[in-house]
């Protein structure tokens, strides 16, 4: 058994990737799934497609492989994407909220108002907002017919896609979360490493909703054995952004790390120390091994990689992701088009719920290779909103190790990685060198490597981290006068928009 299977469930597809003793990939499948818009600002999946989207690329990833034989199963996936269903049928009760949905504001608000905040903060190092699983959960009782009488009575269950997914895997045996995913519902007391029952009684959720909440390398169960002829046991998880942050190494107080898939997240290793933001960004756990928890700061912006998304489906002026650089690349340089994409809010440092999306500095001539260039910076922008965030937080951390970071190089993985503009522009709006990794699938091998160091396949942290390559450096060539001035167009665009 050399081989590991890692499941990448995403926000807009599902991947199935197989790494063999090397680390290296032999095989892979990967399905898109249905979006649902039911309102402006409500985002669902149907967990049926999360479901039949991850067994069929385990399957076609492992035709695919001939015949490599698994030794466990690594499961990374979207945060915060909130389930519940019935503990002997198997069968949702509503349709999956994802983290984009906005549907909760009025709850937070409330809560806010109240002063719970502050109770929320110190105990799960996150803000009252409706990203986070635990108010969508709170609107899931409090909405759907039924529902609070039978989660009271105990026959529901509740999860983050990790533990549906668990759950089918293992035909309803185990009903499981990591500490990086529990650390993301809003309910999880992440100094304590328990549950918030005053979090909880708050919301009106009953704690016999909840998982088991284990390591991120621990024993998870095993598959049913007719899914993919024998069981194969469960040994990783990770919530997809803790997951990179260990495929990218991470592993020492101040390393950093952005990934560009659907949204942005940087997260910066802050050892055994949560620390506290003073800045509006998040305490979060990085990873948990043997007990302990690695800490870590994050920013996490909303839309990076849907704006191409957007761009292909919404404005129709692309049909390919990749056809997006050529476009920005031929964009007039006399043009200053400023897009601040905030469709379903905006993210961290601001965290406004209620804003939505603008464009700024359109003229006559402005066209398709405006729009892409200005979609692109959009996310170097937001990246050193981000940044200068935790710049703040770390000099003034009590800790004094931890101060003067994060380093001067930023590490980046995730498909809008791949573009040379976007990164190009992310190192001279930041003023930072960006080094891109060869593997950008490190959202997969970080959880590949929790599953198969548990497994013994794989090596200790330290060999793990000396087997990281530089694909490629990117590095700062814009003077810092137009850094400076075009920071303060989009200071100025994100401003107009939140008040609008």
């Amino acid at each position: 058994m050399t081989h590991i299977l890692a499941i990448d469930q995403g926000t807009t597809s599902t991947r199935a990737i197989i790494f063999d003793t090397a680390m290296s990939v032999v095989a892979s499948a990967q399905e898109e799934f249905a979006q649902h818009f039911p309102q402006s600002g409500w985002v669902e999946h149907d967990p049926a497609d999360l479901w039949a989207t991850t067994a069929a690329t385990c399957r076609s990833a492992l035709e695919k492989s001939g015949g490599a034989q698994i030794a466990a199963i690594g499961i990374t996936n979207q945060r915060e994407t909130t389930v519940v269903w019935d503990r002997k049928t198997g069968k949702p009760i509503y349709n999956a909220i994802v983290w984009q949905d906005r549907r909760s504001s009025p709850l937070c608000q409330t809560l806010k108002a109240e002063g719970f905040e502050e109770t929320v903060t110190g105990r799960t190092g996150l803000l009252l907002d409706p990203y986070f699983s635990g108010t969508k959960l709170a609107w899931l009782l409090d909405n759907i017919e039924g529902a609070r009488a039978r989660a009271e009575a105990g026959e529901l269950a509740f999860g983050t896609v990790d533990s549906w997914l668990v759950w089918n895997l293992t035909g309803g045996k185990v009903h499981v979360s990591d500490a990086t995913n529990a650390a993301r519902t809003m309910l999880y007391d992440i100094r304590k490493g328990r549950w918030s029952k005053s979090i909880c009684d708050r919301l009106g959720i009953p704690m016999s909703l909840l998982p088991e909440v284990r390591d991120c390398a621990a024993d998870f169960g095993e598959t049913r054995p007719d899914l993919f002829g024998r069981p194969i046991p469960i040994l990783g998880i990770a919530g997809d952004q803790q997951a990179a942050t260990v495929g990218q190494a991470c592993f020492s107080p101040g390393m950093l790390k952005s990934t560009y898939g659907t949204g942005c997240f940087a997260l910066i290793n802050t050892g055994a120390t949560p620390v506290r933001s003073q800045n509006r960004l998040l305490t979060t756990i990085a990873y948990q091994l043997e007990g302990k928890p690695t800490y870590a700061l994050e920013g996490s912006i909303f839309i990076a990689g849907a704006v191409v998304q957007w761009l292909r489906d919404g404005l129709r002026i692309i049909r390919d992701a990749q056809e997006t650089q050529p476009l920005a690349e031929r964009a007039d340089p006399t043009q200053n088009v400023v897009l601040v994409p905030a469709f379903t809010g905006l993210g961290a440092p601001y965290w406004n719920a209620e804003c939505r999306g603008a464009i700024f500095g359109l003229t006559r001539n402005s066209g398709p290779e405006e729009f892409a260039r200005a979609a692109l910076e959009s996310v170097g922008f937001q990246t050193r909103d981000l940044l200068a965030a935790m710049q703040a937080d770390m000099a003034g951390a009590d800790d004094a190790g931890l101060r003067d970071t994060p380093e001067a190089t930023l590490r980046v993985d995730g498909g809008m990685s791949a573009s040379g503009f976007a990164m190009q522009f992310l190192s001279d709006i930041i003023g930072a060198r960006v080094d891109r990794p060869k593997v950008l699938e490190t959202t997969a091998l970080g959880a590949a490597w929790l599953a198969g160091h548990r497994a013994g396949v794989y090596p200790a942290q330290a060999e793990f981290a000396d087997r990281w390559a530089l694909d490629r450096s990117f590095l700062p060539a814009m003077d810092d006068a137009t850094r400076s001035a075009k920071y303060a167009a989009w200071q100025r665009a994100v401003d107009a928009t939140m008040r609008f």
